[in-house]
């Protein structure tokens, strides 16, 4: 990632955008690449009929477009980009390339859970790939999400991190809830060699392209 600061350090608060300045769209000739902190709760598309919460509200930048996806109840780094061959080159599946979570999950895994998920395992729609995984404690730099995950003093909950290199709907949602550890919060934190930062949610950041 860009050492640079974020372009917008004052970030509207999760659940509050404020309506951002638009941006020209870049020239079709120069790649751009956007490195976003998506909050929860936000679609990862520009528009809805719903009046429900968009890319829009934090980015509006014209000419741009996801790189993948981030499902509306999960947050962290999103990548947009006006460039249809680096768009290609981060969500193919062909590429492999790996994109890490944080991922808290109800429950205590146990030594023989972690061997599974790292082993892969058999979903619906097939068996996973080999995934890094790993029981980690409470990631001290995590912002507070809004509304905050239900907290219940009977089930203790648990961090894990993990790397996955393929892009299935939900797949790490289900890997986990297969394995007996329902997932409660996820954040991704890396995609390929591009990291979310010190990016707050709703702030973004130009990266540097490379390779």
């Amino acid at each position: 990632m860009s050492s640079k600061k974020p372009i917008n350090p004052a970030a509207p608060a999760p659940g509050k955008p404020q309506k951002p300045r638009r941006q020209a769209a870049p020239r079709p000739d120069v790649p751009m690449l956007v490195a976003l902190n998506k909050p929860f709760d936000v679609l990862t598309q520009f528009t809805d009929g719903q009046g429900r919460q968009t890319l829009k509200d934090y980015v509006d930048i014209a000419g741009i477009y996801t790189a993948g996806r981030l499902d509306r109840d999960s947050e962290g780094l999103l990548l947009l980009t006006n460039d249809g061959q680096l768009q290609a080159r981060i969500t193919d599946p062909t590429h492999k390339l790996a994109k890490t979570y944080w991922v808290q999950v109800e429950g205590l895994p146990s030594q023989a859970q972690l061997e599974q998920l790292r082993n892969g395992l058999q979903l619906n729609d097939g068996p996973t790939r080999a995934a890094e995984v790993e029981h980690i404690a409470e990631p001290l730099q995590l912002w507070p999400r809004h509304p905050p995950v239900r907290y219940r003093a009977s089930i203790p909950t648990s961090w894990l991190s993990m790397t996955i290199r393929e892009g299935r709907n939900r797949q790490v949602r289900r890997m986990t809830a297969a394995v007996g550890l329902p997932t409660l919060r996820l954040v991704r934190v890396q995609i390929g060699d591009w990291t979310l930062g010190d990016l707050q949610p709703g702030q973004w950041q130009k990266l540097t392209i490379s390779g």
